[in-house]
């Protein structure tokens, strides 16, 4: 009665489990990033105006740009608070102190117990000190310290995100769709980073209140729990209502995978040269991609005189186009491995060195175009561009390396990565106290040299190849050549 049931269920589903997980995947990370980046453009609504050193260059924009737009808030609100442009940085990087934290351990958990309940669980817990931030900083007459506290907390209930779903991705997704699927989920922090950015102005601007952006994206990261714990399960086996073909198809074709009680080998791991060439990849894409995401808004705002509807709209767009060259170059790398155009070591390496140069020389030149907000804009957006074929590169790596520990190598790669989530915003905010275009071009110079270094190391070290501590049974000083199996 049982399995008829589940058997009529399983036919309702016209979509096949694997790529249901990795739509609901993809707006895990969609709702994560609209949760990370909604103060981002809220903050420029939140404190009071601060008096610029107007001599300190004599390239910065000139304020006739205001002539034709607002003057320096757009809301009518009271609840502004006297935050120095330090206690901004503080504020904005904040969240990564508690995301860096949780990301081994959600990893951890997710291998023993699968990813479903870790990320689900650590989703709700940023969905809900989102929808309460505004109430914490009424309570506390804006005190600077309680909002980085409950930016803490929602950092540590975001920080089981990557971990868990590649997780979910190593026991899901076969090899020859691995760049595709991947792609889509981890791509989500685009659109993520669009909505937020976008959605945050429009809503800030039309209620003259920000309090209205955190408000609306806790609601639809709660809604969006419910969902995923409704529809979706840690591995094939455990799925109630998958098709009996589609479980044999995933049988046999997700190879690597143990179903034994794994002991972590960390001391391979900790040894190994593929792992520490993608951490510093990592830490090449994220000093750059979140040198964008956080202080982008500032950018548009403090240099080039952006409103915070305008501010939400452009500082949008460069996430369009990455989303847009994300997705394509998915495929493009799937059919050029199935085509044996590309091994994957190649593979991998080309596009991460797309994902890396490409934002480094145009994120560089936008800082050069001076006050032409349209070109700007333009050189902002093809950076962003580029940065779109990492996900196919480096971001997906972690599954090639290991299957088996893809949730933990996650944890640590991401996890250090997510350390200049901490550094940039600080730093910036450091280097940009009088918002002048000659201090923006300092960091945007910093950017190409990080993104410089940490490509050529995974260039030389990097690698695609099944790591003999992905078994029990491999030998060490010796891995799988993944490149020549089929996919």
């Amino acid at each position: 009665m049982l399995e008829g049931w589940k058997l009529a269920v399983s036919k309702l589903f016209i979509i096949p489990q694997r790529y249901i997980l990795g739509i609901m995947g993809f707006l895990a990370v969609v709702n994560a990033y609209t949760m990370r980046v909604v103060l981002s453009v809220a903050i420029t609504e939140m404190v009071m105006p601060i008096v610029h050193n107007e001599t300190i260059d004599s390239h910065s924009c000139l304020d006739d740009w205001q002539m034709n737009t607002t003057f320096v808030h757009d809301t009518t609100s009271s609840n502004l608070y006297p935050w120095t442009n330090q206690q901004q940085g503080i504020i904005l990087s904040s969240f990564y102190w508690g995301y860096v934290l949780t990301h081994i351990p959600g990893g951890m958990i997710a291998e023993r117990f699968g990813g479903k309940y870790s990320l689900g669980l650590g989703m709700l817990c940023t969905a809900i000190f989102t929808f309460i931030t505004p109430f914490v900083i009424y309570a506390t007459n804006g005190n600077w310290i309680s909002l980085v506290v409950v930016r803490v907390l929602e950092g540590l209930g975001e920080g089981t995100t990557f971990p868990a779903l590649t997780t979910l991705l190593s026991n899901w997704v076969p090899l020859r769709e691995r760049s595709k699927i991947g792609t889509l989920v981890y791509a989500g922090s685009q659109i993520g980073t669009v909505v937020g950015n976008s959605v945050s102005g429009a809503l800030i601007a039309a209620t003259n209140d920000w309090a209205i952006a955190f408000y609306f994206f806790g609601a639809v990261g709660i809604v969006w729990f419910i969902f995923w714990m409704a529809l979706c399960y840690p591995d094939p086996q455990s799925h109630p209502f998958i098709s009996q073909k589609e479980k044999e198809y995933l049988a046999e074709h997700i190879a690597n995978i143990s179903s034994k009680d794994k002991v972590i080998p960390w001391k391979a791991i900790l040894t190994s040269w593929p792992i520490w060439a993608l951490v510093l990849a990592q830490i090449g894409h994220d000093w750059g991609f979140f040198t964008m995401v956080t202080d982008l808004p500032k950018y548009m705002k403090d240099v080039l005189h952006f409103n915070v509807k305008q501010n939400g709209i452009w500082s949008s767009v460069p996430y369009i186009l990455m989303w847009i060259v994300s997705m394509s170059s998915g495929w493009l790398c799937d059919w050029l491995i199935h085509k044996g155009h590309m091994k994957i070591s190649k593979a991998r390496k080309f596009f991460t060195t797309l994902a890396s140069m490409g934002p480094a020389v145009f994120i560089l030149i936008a800082s050069y175009v001076g006050c032409d907000r349209v070109l700007a804009v333009t050189m902002f957006t093809i950076a962003m561009g580029f940065m779109g074929t990492f996900y196919c590169g480096m971001k997906v790596n972690a599954l090639d390396l290991s299957p088996n520990y893809a949730g933990t190598i996650m944890a640590i790669v991401n996890g250090i990565g997510g350390l200049t989530g901490i550094i940039v915003p600080y730093l910036v905010g450091a280097l940009t106290e009088n918002h002048s275009l000659a201090e923006w071009r300092l960091v945007f110079w910093i950017a190409f040299a990080v993104f410089l270094v940490t490509n050529l190391a995974f260039i030389v070290f990097g690698s695609a190849k099944v790591q003999s501590w992905n078994t029990n049974e491999g030998k060490a000083g010796k891995s799988t050549d993944v490149e020549k199996t089929k996919c």
